[in-house]
């Protein structure tokens, strides 16, 4: 596959630019195995990056000005940047994660960068699809002026760099899981991360005779314009609840029986639910990664599983897309578990789906998603990726 792009992006590039590139790079996207909705809460997620993402074909130019392309929005021009020009403006799209990335750089590094690039970037993660597409265009770009500036910024830098550009110039409320999986993505392995403390560790994913499918819904999730920022303002009111009484910092800071204890203490029942579904999802999650290094797959999946139905009874997340790809896929005997993935409200979900059986497993969630909700999801097959590099040279 990566050939093919990069073929694609040379040819396109000479176009644009009436030049070849000089350098390739590629930054995964990211799917999260379990713990949604608890980057903001100071607990545990269990992410991993994959093989699909953003690609970029970049070459220097002698002027300060920031050229972007995108194959994925081809009825767009190309956005020229100059460099005194880094600020939010809505009409130049998708590169706003761009000029965020390159502003915040240059006020950590307290360096104005005395060159331009010209970047021709392609996903081949669908935009809105919830596999973090913008985090891992954050990344790229990240990873693109740190080491052709030669920067010495480190990964957790540009991982929160990223972060910052999220919160303050995108406007969206988010929390670090989405960069840091991506940023310190490693083949083969998902991370457990503590997104309290931002203490990490890799767990082997050895799947056996299974593997993980993605199902995308194509309902396009937009973040900024959906319910997320009003999931996060009901957990913060439960958590403000419960220190009335408890001294913590985080609702993950709970444990499920104190929860339960005090749970009265949240008037709100929207909040309280909300506060329900974190405490026991990060339970969950600490569970799910005991039972990959037990290979308790049958465990893992059912983790995943009670996962979904806590997003949608609680959270209320998933909506009627999502849940119709959960339970034509849970009622398959060779499916261990099923569940959204990111952030919901649309986007893709994921399943652990036996390998001999996935031609199977393709065709009758299709059917049944075609039934309920009449049009087509999309499928991919993913390996576990590492994270942001450049790509051995391409002539």
């Amino acid at each position: 596959m990566t050939e093919n792009v990069i073929a694609l992006l040379k040819s396109s590039f000479n176009d644009l630019f009436n030049e070849q590139p000089e350098f390739y790079y590629f930054s995964p996207g990211r799917i999260n195995l379990i713990g949604e909705h608890l980057d903001y809460n100071g607990g545990h997620v269990f992410p991993a990056a994959i093989s699909f993402g953003t690609y970029a074909a970049v070459s220097i130019t002698d002027h300060p000005i920031f050229n972007f392309y995108s194959l994925n929005f081809k009825e767009e021009p190309i956005h020229s940047i100059p460099n005194e020009d880094l600020i939010f403006d809505k009409k130049h799209s998708w590169t706003n994660y761009a000029k965020g990335v390159i502003k915040y750089i240059e006020e950590q590094t307290n360096t104005t960068l005395p060159k331009g690039l010209n970047i021709c970037v392609y996903g081949n993660i669908q935009n809105g699809a919830g596999l973090s597409s913008s985090a891992s265009l954050e990344l790229l770009i990240g990873y693109i002026i740190n080491d052709i500036f030669s920067l010495n910024l480190s990964q957790l830098d540009l991982i929160k760099i990223g972060q910052r550009v999220e919160n303050e110039f995108i406007g969206l409320n988010s929390g670090i899981m989405d960069q840091f999986a991506i940023g310190m993505g490693k083949e083969s392995h998902a991370i457990l991360l503590n997104c309290n403390d931002l203490s990490y560790e890799y767990a082997p994913l050895h799947l056996k005779n299974y593997s993980l499918v993605i199902i995308n819904s194509n309902k396009r999730r937009e973040l900024s314009d959906s319910k997320y920022n009003e999931r996060r303002a009901e957990c913060e009111l439960a958590l403000q609840k419960l220190q009335t009484k408890l001294n913590i910092q985080h609702l993950c800071d709970l444990d499920v029986n104190t929860y339960e204890q005090n749970k009265n203490l949240i008037t709100d029942i929207n909040a309280q639910k909300r506060a329900k579904h974190v405490v026991y999802e990060n339970t969950r999650t600490l569970e799910a990664l005991n039972a990959l290094q037990n290979n308790d797959l049958t465990v893992f999946g059912k983790l995943m599983n009670d996962s979904h139905i806590s997003l949608k009874e609680d959270y209320d997340v998933t909506g009627k897309e999502l849940d119709t790809i959960f339970e034509s896929a849970i009622e398959l005997d060779y499916v261990l578990g099923s569940r959204m993935t990111g952030a919901g409200f649309g986007g893709c979900a994921i399943a652990l789906v036996q390998s001999d059986k996935i031609k199977d497993f393709k065709n009758h969630v299709h059917a049944q998603y075609m039934k309920v909700i009449g049009y087509e999801p999309e499928f991919y097959e993913v390996n576990i990726s590492d994270g942001p590099k450049k790509l051995k040279e391409y002539r």
